[in-house]
């Protein structure tokens, strides 16, 4: 059977070959381009749109419309490129290298480009964008953070307004009249979190005018694709509403949890993150509630608040998952080492670990509407990625997102020396060869850049290094305000940094006067993190475009990957080999070898989070999908919406007829329960009972139809005009829509939750969850339809007499 990874390889390097070529196309028209005026220049960009609208000229289908935009914009792309090439070297004095064009290419083909750090992506996404903006859809370009949005635009925007396309920011707490106005821009920063919530948002107005996104989803290219698209992936956007009240559950149980003993009343599984209570931890707990048995279904939610109790204070570690900071619990991205304000933990886990802290317990709130970042960016005409690392998850990129990884060449050799990692037998012995190193290099002037995997590591290195009189700079979750700053310095002579993660910082470390002669950056890692990407990430800061530099890797048996992982066996083999001396240190590819078969693992487990998560939000996706649409119908609705109202009105009366009236004998049937249902639901109390007997069931749905019709035809009488009617039918339907859609969310939410139990019936909990969330949804179609009928049939129009 043929290797996967292999026919991903040669094919990539088939495709290497001809963006090569296409790139040649565009380096020909350089001479060209310069010998242009800058008027001249400028004008091209209208002359390219013209060019457009004429290719799209008569096509009509939304379909024929894209495939016609996506040949033109190929037609265009080594003249566009070129203009945009010449106009990157005038505008921002930097004009991009045949390697960089290559990366464009690949971004304009829906790829993901993977070029290594220091090889200028920013300026490589310029051609790719300003390409795609001429047909006027909108390019939203996605960063992981507001500040990096925001230096972007200022600095590749003077280029875009320079060739005459307007450039917008939407910044998460702006207003939503500065949101519409940064995506009806040409070109739209952003990040992921505010165009997912923004999406969401758009779906919960009540005004057509309120949406900010008014010409949907076009281009979406994503910079540090690989940490949007696969690390912040796991995790659902979800718009929370106020929930049910705070259980008192959640202190108690804390203070119960705290009394147990490792390894005799709970175990710990480090490797799937979970922790579970043994038979004897099973007794106090029996003990400490009084109960009888624990897991009788009555103490249901007692045993899910001990779950999450037992998780919060043995699985999630403080200034590592999370920091608590203003007397709030803040997790950490565990990516980019950043704090993820907004973020919260679902089913209660976030409130176990606010009691375990001793801070405010938050109200656990009602899911109100939710996506995965996955549907949101799946939902996008087109989507390309840059990043320095994505080859390791390529399978996983071209699965969920139909995007191959394309590794483009350096602009020049790497230099970069990546040296065997070191193992010790202790975190002490490890902290204590890496301040000695740090040391020896800061005395000969060479920079250091000191990577850690938590907060609490980079605290330790901080006052270790303080110790020892090493002047140094400190980056993690409590302290990047000015991390743009302290990045640019970190290269400088004698310098010193100490950063917790390196993904997706979005600054270039540049080397100082002299240092490359010194050797270049050191990068030195204090431990190996769940991810080779993240890594890999921390290695290509040192050896950027054609720099010296190294980097090492520093292990201890007590490492949290290594405990989770392996260390045993590593052991056993320090003993036999009599070397499980404190100061032993052992350099080994087995090691190595080792360490990155745990990462694969750990790889593979996020995988499958990220994927469980996927299968079950397709199930809501196309739920989702139809009740937006539906209300997209009725806010951009113009004239009158009966055409919506009256086969709900319709549909309703059939519902009610043929649960009332069951089987052929007619004697049988439930005709006072019509009768209630016509005075409570489709008529005004002028109307009296109707008479029902001798008529056939279908007669029966037809008399209450014409009913409901007449009734229709009195409101629109009194109402004073069309407008008003309409304005009416759409708070109507919209209401009783949003009510029932996010109770439905809601209640998808903790069924989600709680369905895994039935596994243990020998049920599949993914097919268990889609047959209930298809009984759930047609339930909530009946019930959004039969609240819309009776609140438009049973109000009373009350108009304006004196007017």
């Amino acid at each position: 059977m043929a290797n996967p990874i292999r026919k991903l390889v040669d094919n990539s390097k088939h495709k290497l070959k001809k963006i090569d070529k296409v790139a040649n196309q565009v380096e020909a028209l350089s001479e060209q381009m310069a010998a242009m005026s800058d008027e001249a220049l400028q004008k091209k960009t209208p002359e390219f749109q013209i060019r457009i609208q004429k290719a799209l000229a008569g096509v009509k289908t939304e379909k024929e419309q894209q495939k016609a935009t996506a040949k033109v914009l190929d037609e265009l792309l080594p003249e566009a490129f070129a203009v945009a090439r010449e106009g990157a070297k005038r505008v921002l004095g930097l004009y991009p290298y045949h390697v960089q064009v290559m990366g464009a290419i690949v971004l304009h083909g829906g790829n993901i480009a993977e070029m290594k750090t220091g090889e200028g992506k920013t300026l490589t996404a310029t051609m790719a964008v300003y390409l795609n903006a001429l047909a006027g859809n909108g390019v939203h370009v996605v960063t992981v953070n507001d500040y990096l949005s925001k230096r972007d635009a200022e600095q590749m925007g003077q280029l875009y307004n320079w060739l005459g396309l307007s450039v917008g920011i939407n910044v998460g707490d702006d207003s939503p009249e500065k949101k519409r106005a940064a995506y009806d821009a040409d070109i739209t920063y952003s990040t992921n979190f505010n165009i997912g919530f923004d999406y969401l948002r758009d779906n919960m107005v009540t005004r057509a005018e309120d949406r900010v996104m008014q010409r949907g989803l076009n281009y979406a290219l994503i910079d540090e694709a690989d940490s949007i698209l696969i690390d912040t992936a796991r995790t659902p956007l979800i718009i929370s509403g106020p929930g049910s009240g705070i259980s008192p559950l959640y202190q108690r149980v804390d203070r119960f949890v705290k009394t147990l003993t490792r390894d005799e009343d709970y175990k710990v599984d480090e490797e799937a993150k979970n922790t579970s209570l043994t038979p004897e931890g099973i007794k106090n707990a029996e003990v400490f509630f009084n109960l009888d048995n624990i897991y009788d279904s009555e103490n249901t939610a007692l045993t899910h608040h001990i779950d999450q109790a037992l998780r919060a204070n043995f699985n999630y570690l403080r200034d590592k998952d999370y920091v608590v900071q203003d007397g709030e619990v803040k997790l950490i991205d565990q990516s980019t080492g950043r704090i993820s304000e907004g973020t919260r933990l679902s089913d209660g886990l976030h409130q176990a670990i606010e009691a375990k802290e001793g801070v405010e317990i938050k109200e656990e709130n009602k899911s109100m509407a939710q996506i995965t970042y996955q549907n949101l960016f799946r939902m996008y005409k087109k989507l390309s990625g840059m990043t320095g690392t994505a080859k390791t998850e390529e399978e996983e990129l071209l699965e969920i997102y139909n995007m191959e990884v394309i590794e483009i060449p350096t602009n020049r050799p790497i230099q970069r020396v990546d040296m065997p990692d070191l193992l010790y037998p202790s975190l002490k012995a490890k902290y204590n060869a890496v301040v000695q190193r740090v040391a020896e290099l800061h005395k000969k002037g060479q920079p250091v850049l000191l990577g850690t995997g938590s907060v609490e590591s980079s605290e330790l290195v901080d006052k270790l290094l303080t110790a020892h009189n090493i002047p140094h700079n400190v980056l993690n979750a409590k302290n990047n305000e000015k991390e743009a700053e302290i990045i640019a310095n970190a290269g400088q002579k004698g310098a010193v940094t100490v950063a917790t993660n390196m993904a997706g910082r979005g600054t270039d470390i540049k080397l100082g006067p002299g240092i490359d002669e010194l050797g270049g950056l050191a990068v030195i890692a204090t431990e190996r993190h769940e991810s080779r990407r993240i890594d890999n990430q921390l290695r290509g800061r040192a050896g950027r475009q054609g720099d010296h530099g190294f980097s090492q890797f520093y292990l201890s048996l007590q490492d949290d990957l290594m405990i989770r992982f392996g260390a045993e066996k590593v052991r056993a083999l320090l003993q036999r080999m009599n070397m499980d001396d404190e100061d032993t240190v052992i350099t080994h590819r087995w090691i190595t070898r080792s360490v990155e078969s745990a990462q694969k693992r750990v790889e593979g487990n996020n995988y499958d989070t990220r994927k469980n998560v996927l299968q079950y939000d397709d199930v809501v996706r196309e739920q989702r999908e139809l009740i937006y649409r539906e209300r997209d119908q009725v806010l951009d609705e113009k004239k009158s919406l009966d055409n919506v109202l009256m086969p709900m009105v319709k549909r309703t009366i059939d519902r009610v007829v043929d649960a009332q009236t069951p089987g052929k004998d007619s004697e049988k049937w439930h005709l006072d329960a019509i009768n209630k249902f016509i005075e409570s639901s489709l008529t005004s109390p002028k109307h009296g009972s109707v008479r029902l007997q001798n008529l056939n069931r279908d007669e029966i749905k037809d008399k209450l139809y014409e009913i409901a019709k007449e009734n229709m035809e009195d409101k629109k009488k009194d109402l004073y005009d069309a407008d008003q009617l309409l304005a009416f039918e759409r708070v109507v339907i919209l209401r009783a829509v949003d009510q029932h859609w996010t109770d439905h969310i809601d209640a998808l939410d903790r069924l989600r939750q709680g369905v895994g139990l039935r596994g243990y019936g020998q049920l599949n909990p993914l097919v268990e969850y889609q047959n209930e969330a298809f009984e759930n949804f047609n339930k909530m179609i009946a019930d959004i339809e039969y609240d819309a009928t009776r609140t438009f049939m049973k109000a009373e129009i009350r108009t304006n007499m004196s007017a």
